[in-house]
């Protein structure tokens, strides 16, 4: 017997609920007329898809629109002031994150506190950030908002489909699966989702970037290590098993020092911050003892480089080779519109880039092509805001779907 046909006239409804949400985030208010023009519906059509939305408390009428245009002004369309928001979190080496923010992007409550993770166990560092969660829930309950879902960046594999981390070799978490350690009266008022930091990165350059990015490219951020995500036609290359983008622990020198994840002279060991350090001549954790939180270590890295220090400055460089080294397989595999540098390699991208951008023009296939290289506008951000934004835009993709969790 054949499989039922696919409903493709609920399909497209939800297709158009959805732009009509995405119109009104991005340039709401807007009149039923000025909706209509914008997605290519009629205004009887849109008139349907705005009660369904008014009927799910997404948005709100304003009362007529502005004065001067032709006609009988209608009435103004805009987000629902009192409605969902997206909560994100992060887990770093050396802190713990959490925000929230609203269906038109604006960030409405956070909180960041520094905290020494590196072999902490999952259980109490959890039980740390389920309270920083619920206290920034509560912060956007108070404006009104209603917290639709958290989103949890972390900086290890996590497995396709699950919210499994598999490996986190700066954490020293293997097999952790995070709701399933977070408080029961926590995961029961809020679907949780777990993913990649560089891939929440790679969202929040994709989402929030001031200047459009090229629909592929590839996105690169460091913390203590160094994550990449790949995206390609506008959306994320996650792989079969969702490992993609382990940039890291790419090899750069076979012969070279042993790293965490098992595998020799991996990127991670020349370009990473402690490798950085390292070859600066500090001492990775007398540092981070003298300058804790997040990219703390990296801005003093910048400062001195600034200031003209000659052995820092050259241990940026031969990491910007490194980085240069491991990129040019990924480039010359995929042909990205554009290499991305975010995360903390922002911060000393101008002592970096040189070297990188040498190193890609030596090694693309294409001696010709101009690899374009960006330093990211979100800078360390990017995976916190990612992360909340992936909860929002799960709303907004799919609002038929939605009901509030607290309800």
């Amino acid at each position: 017997m054949a499989a039922p046909l696919p409903n493709t006239q609920q399909a497209m409804r939800q297709r158009n609920l959805s732009l009509v949400l995405h119109t009104l985030a991005a340039e709401g208010p807007l009149s039923r007329a000025a909706v209509a023009a914008r997605i290519g519906v009629t205004r009887a059509g849109v008139s349907a898809l705005v009660e369904e939305l008014l009927r799910l408390d997404l948005i709100t009428e304003l009362g007529p629109g502005r004065p001067g245009t032709v006609g009988r002004p209608g009435s103004a369309l805009a987000l629902n002031e009192n409605g969902p928001c997206g909560i994100g979190a992060e887990v770093g080496v050396d802190h713990l994150s959490v925000c929230a923010v609203d269906l038109r992007g604006k960030v409405v409550a956070r909180i960041a506190v520094d905290a020494a993770n590196r072999g902490r166990a999952p259980e109490p560092l959890l039980a740390e950030l389920g309270r920083l969660v619920t206290a920034v829930a509560a912060e956007a309950e108070s404006t009104g908002l209603r917290p639709a879902g958290l989103t949890v960046a972390v900086p290890g594999l996590v497995a396709r489909g699950t919210d499994t981390v598999v490996r986190a070799p700066n954490l020293g978490w293997k097999g952790v699966e995070i709701p399933a350690l977070l408080d029961p009266a926590l995961t029961a008022r809020l679907p949780v989702t777990v993913d990649n930091e560089a891939n929440l990165g790679a969202l929040a350059e994709l989402w929030l970037a001031p200047t459009p990015v090229a629909s592929d490219f590839i996105h690169v951020s460091a913390e203590i290590g160094i994550g990449a995500a790949l995206v390609v036609d506008g959306a994320l290359l996650r792989g079969a098993h969702g490992f993609a983008g382990e940039l890291g622990h790419v090899p750069v020198r076979p012969e070279g020092p042993d790293c965490g994840c098992g595998g020799r002279g991996c990127l991670e060991q020349y370009a990473g911050e402690e490798a950085v350090l390292r070859a600066s001549g500090l001492a990775p954790e007398e540092e981070a003892g003298r300058h804790p939180g997040p990219g703390a270590r990296i801005a003093l890295l910048a400062e001195r480089a600034a200031a003209g220090d000659a052995r820092v400055r050259t241990a940026l460089e031969e990491a910007g080779t490194a980085l240069g080294i491991a990129l040019a397989g990924a480039v010359n595999m995929l042909d990205p519109g554009a290499v991305v540098l975010g995360g903390a390699l922002a911060g000393l991208a101008p002592w970096m880039l040189p070297a990188l951008e040498a190193e890609l023009g030596g090694r693309v296939a294409d001696p010709a092509r101009t690899v374009r290289t960006e330093v990211s506008a979100i800078g360390a951000d990017g995976p916190l805001l990612g992360a909340a934004h992936s909860v929002v835009h799960t709303v907004l993709d799919a609002p038929a779907s939605y009901a509030s969790p607290l309800e």
